[in-house]
Formats: structure tokens, sequence, C-alpha cells
């Protein structure tokens, strides 16, 4: 078996045959690779959510691969290339990891975790949210900005006032659908979302990962239906609610039993 330095040569040297003689690998920019990053992103996802590991060796070699395309393409243009991105990060783990490689005592987590944010300040940042993707999915986004300022003590002090706020919010929300101010309505929706993924962190839940499970089950038990409707040769659209009903409350059964 190669070892880690000649496999990853060996992937830097395909590259540059790729770049060179490739029709379409001569055509990629950096903005051309971001759609397909983005999917090869959510390919690795799912390899991790159905625990799928040969999937998730095949998904992990595609995002090296943009990984590498990037640098090969940022090269060409003199910007940085692929030891510089390397070593870019090495320093950085280096220096924000003092109770490793220096003489800082941590007691733990989340010690670490606060250090690592007030590490990030001294390097400039203006704001410890400033490393928050603008272009992250709302709930994600939620929850790291929530953590992001647990890290040097916004944060609640027990569970009990966290699930006040969930229950305040949704009162409001009641409050302004009896006004039908659509804008209104649509701010405290977004202020109860935001203070339901609060309370999901302490309870320990991933909030994205629970909506998915969520939709899965949807799915599966929707699914049923569809198949049921087949079975009677009856389309969709034509069965009452109530025999949808039954048919879904068989399924919630069925797969439970699963």
């Amino acid at each position: 078996m190669q070892n880690k330095t000649e496999s990853f040569a060996r992937l830097l040297n395909i590259m540059d045959d790729l770049r060179e003689k490739c029709p379409w690998d001569k055509k990629q920019t950096i903005e051309s690779l971001r759609i397909l990053t983005i999917e090869e992103t959510y390919e690795l996802v799912d390899a991790i959510d159905t625990k799928d590991m040969k999937g998730l060796k095949e998904e992990l070699g595609d995002i090296m691969l943009h990984l590498v395309f990037y640098a090969k393409i940022a090269s060409e243009t003199n910007d940085f290339d692929i030891a510089d991105v390397l070593n870019t990060v090495s320093d950085k783990l280096i220096a924000r990891h003092p109770h490793i490689y220096g003489d800082v005592k941590v007691s733990g987590e989340e010690e670490v975790k606060a250090n690592w944010e007030k590490l990030k300040l001294k390097e400039g940042k203006k704001s410890i949210l400033q490393g928050v993707p603008k272009s992250l999915p709302a709930i994600v986004k939620a929850l790291r900005i929530q953590d992001k300022a647990k890290q040097v003590g916004f944060e609640w002090e027990n569970i009990e006032q966290v699930y006040e706020k969930v229950t305040e919010e949704l009162e409001e929300l009641n409050e302004v659908v009896a006004t039908q101010n659509q804008e209104k309505i649509e701010e405290e929706f977004g202020d109860l979302l935001f203070a339901l993924v609060n309370y999901s962190r302490f309870l320990k839940v991933d909030p994205e990962a629970a909506l998915e499970k969520c939709n899965k089950k949807f799915i599966n038990r929707f699914q049923y239906i569809e198949e049921q409707a087949q079975k009677l040769n009856k389309p969709l659209d034509e069965m009452t609610l109530t025999e949808m009903d039954g048919y879904w409350n068989d399924a919630k059964k069925m797969l439970n039993n699963k």
C-alpha cells in the first residue's frame, strides 16, 4: 500500500495532467467549480447520514479532488498553491491550540472552544460572528451563531429559561397571526425558530439532523399512502382525507415496528 505522501503526490500529478490535457478540466474556473463543490458536499453528507463507509471514502476523495483543483487554478495565477494551503491551515491549527503547542492549560472542550474564538479576534476578526458563512442554511447558521456567542459568555443560564423563551415566542406569533400582518407574522415565526434552535442546543440535539429525520419519516409514510392508492388504482387526489389519514396511521404502526 502506498504511503500517504505518495498517494497525495499521485493525486497532484493527475491534476496536473488533467489541467493540461483534458478539455473539460482545462475549461474550469474557481467560479465554475463552486456549484459542483456544493453538490459533492451534500453527497458526502448523504454518505454520513446513511453510514455508508464505502460511499464516504469515495465522496471524501471527490472533495479532496476539488480542494486540489482550486489550489491548482490559483497556482496558475500565482496567488497560492497547495503547499501554501496546507501550511496556512497547519500554522492556524498550531496558533489556535496553545494547550497543545504552548503552555496554556485548559479544563475541557468548552474552554478550548472559547479560547479558539478569542484567538480569532486577536488575529484581526472584527466580530466573533464574522466566521459564520453567509450562505449557510438558516437553521445551521442560527446554531453556529448561538454557539459562537456562547463562547464569550452570551448564553442562557439554564434550560428552563430557554423553554420559557420558546413559549413566549409562540404566544407572540399567535398574537400577530390574529392581526393578519404578514410581515410581522414572518418576523415572529423567525423568532420562534431561532428560539427552538436555542432549545435544541440545551437538549443536545442537532436541529438540522432532527428536521432531516422528520423529513425522511414524512416521505416514508406519505409514499406508503401513494402505494396503497396505486394498489386501489385510485388517483391520490381522489382519496378523501379520512382515507389518507387511515393509511398514514397504518404506515406509522408498520414503520415504527421496523
